[in-house]
């Protein structure tokens, strides 16, 4: 049996937790594709998911390399998205993590805000008028400004605290 669910998130660990609270439930992502997820019927809790910004398009050298090794493990890629990659592995072989220290878990969240941070810029620019005639559908633009920056400034304070907590240790 399948199923598909139209949703839109603009955090990928909340989005993971509801992949994970899905998958416990028995339903499994086996593709994913602008908001659209689709779900096959299994066992409950039979994978772990993990979505992943890599630092390259899927087809550059280093990231075929990467999720090849990934793939050598037990991971199973379900779906890739611009550079985005969605993961799972089947939960008896154990822990599915992608970031085993803080360096690692900042520089993802690093890529994420380089990611955003240029499309939040030209929809404020746009939004508010600089880069052309203000009109009342630039106020789109604004909302999509405002849209990112949410997750922007959310990322960055992680960073932050996990650099601190660095400092802290060190």
């Amino acid at each position: 049996m399948k199923k598909r669910v139209f949703k839109f998130y603009s955090n990928y660990e909340k989005e993971e937790a509801w992949l994970n609270e899905m998958a416990a439930s028995g339903w499994h992502c086996v593709d994913y594709l602008f908001g659209r997820y689709t779900f096959e019927k299994g066992e409950p809790g039979e994978y772990i998911y993990r979505i992943q910004l890599l630092e390259y398009y899927t087809n550059h050298a280093e990231s075929v390399t990467y999720l090849g090794f990934l793939e050598d493990t037990g991971v199973e890629v379900i779906a890739s998205h611009i550079r985005w990659v969605y993961l799972r592995k089947k939960a008896i072989e154990g822990p599915f993590e992608l970031f085993s220290d803080r360096e690692s878990r900042i520089a993802h969240y690093r890529r994420i805000i380089t990611m955003l941070l240029p499309l939040a810029i030209v929809n404020f620019l746009f939004g508010s008028g600089l880069l052309g005639n203000p009109k009342p559908v630039n106020l789109f633009n604004l909302g999509v400004a405002l849209l990112l920056a949410v997750p922007i400034i959310s990322y960055y304070k992680r960073v932050q605290a996990l650099e601190k907590e660095s400092q802290i240790r060190e």
